[in-house]
């Protein structure tokens, strides 16, 4: 995975199973997801050529997130599935002395994400400001030491996708923009628009969320090393493939380190409209250390695909 390397200047130019207590629910329950927001032309979207922007990632975007009462901030990151590369989110707390936008890149670009399988390619900026103008427009203004990462053009773009994904989220969940619009992001480098993002992406021009950057199997609870009440444990998360076939496992860790498998099963993703690609089980499991993996379910004679994975205890 390529991650942050030798600093390197951009220019601007021109100027599975022992026997436990299982119930398993499949509901269409309501998770921090809202309405749908595509790319339209007119927003310039730019991505690299590697797997996920190639055509074998899923065709979808991740639904905006909805308002939330919550104060933890969303955050993406990149990690790997299989031979593709993908956006992952993560709630983080974070200080509450900026506004939602502002403080969600903060945590983007100076944070460690909690999966150890992600990370982030952004440095921590000595300046960072972000405004909302009209419903649709959200302006990040960043300093130019933000990307001192070395990247490949493919990487770049999911960089600057992250960014977009990360600001439109937390502009969604917090209320302060309509997540029913097509939110657009302009990014700044020292109030410039003639940037060039890790040497390949050039910036200024309005930007949404690109098709196909989300995981196509991703864990929205629990969270990376969250723990739960012993008994009924609530697990969610959300596919690319309404409707689709989900094999999922639990590994538990036995005092002398070794993970063995604890409880598997299927599901299915919802179809239904605004319930689409989601998936929820109601695990009972006893005190422990756990694994949970989930992937969407191979056809024939195909393995299973684009796993996701999380750790989590039980107390």
């Amino acid at each position: 995975m390529p991650e942050s390397a030798a600093p390197r200047r951009a220019g601007r130019r021109g100027g599975i199973v022992r026997p436990g207590v299982l119930a398993v629910v499949l509901m269409a329950a309501p998770l921090l997801t809202g309405c749908l927001a595509e790319p339209d032309p007119s927003p310039t979207t730019v991505l690299g050529s590697g797997p996920a922007a190639a055509g074998t990632a899923p065709s979808t975007s991740a639904p905006l997130e909805t308002t939330q009462s919550s104060n933890k901030a969303p955050v993406y990151w990149i990690g790997r599935s299989n031979s593709s590369i993908f956006l992952y989110r993560e709630f983080r707390d974070v200080p509450e002395q900026e506004n939602p936008v502002t403080r969600a890149l903060r945590a983007m670009m100076s944070d460690k994400p909690l999966d150890p399988d992600f990370f982030t390619p952004w440095q921590n900026p000595g300046k960072l400001a972000t405004s909302i103008s009209g419903k649709d427009v959200i302006t990040v203004d960043v300093s130019e030491d933000a990307f001192n990462s070395n990247l490949d053009a493919d990487m770049a773009g999911r960089a600057v996708q992250q960014l977009v994904y990360t600001a439109t989220a937390a502009a969604a969940s917090s209320g302060l923009i309509d997540s029913g619009q097509q939110i657009r992001v302009r990014i700044l480098v020292d109030g410039h628009t003639d940037y060039v993002a890790f040497g390949h992406i050039q910036l200024g021009d309005l930007t949404t969320r690109a098709a196909g950057m989300v995981a196509p199997v991703w864990i929205i609870d629990p969270q990376e090393n969250t723990e739960a009440a012993a008994g009924s444990v609530k697990i969610t998360g959300r596919s690319t493939l309404p409707g689709g076939k989900l094999r999922w496992q639990i590994l538990r860790a036995e005092e002398d380190g070794t993970k063995l498998p604890f409880l598997t099963g299927e599901t299915t993703a919802a179809a239904e409209p605004g319930q689409a690609g989601l998936f929820t089980l109601a695990l009972t499991l006893p005190a422990g250390d756990y694994e949970l993996k989930v992937a969407q379910a191979g056809t024939g004679d195909q393995p299973d695909q684009n796993e996701d994975s999380r750790a989590f205890n039980v107390r």
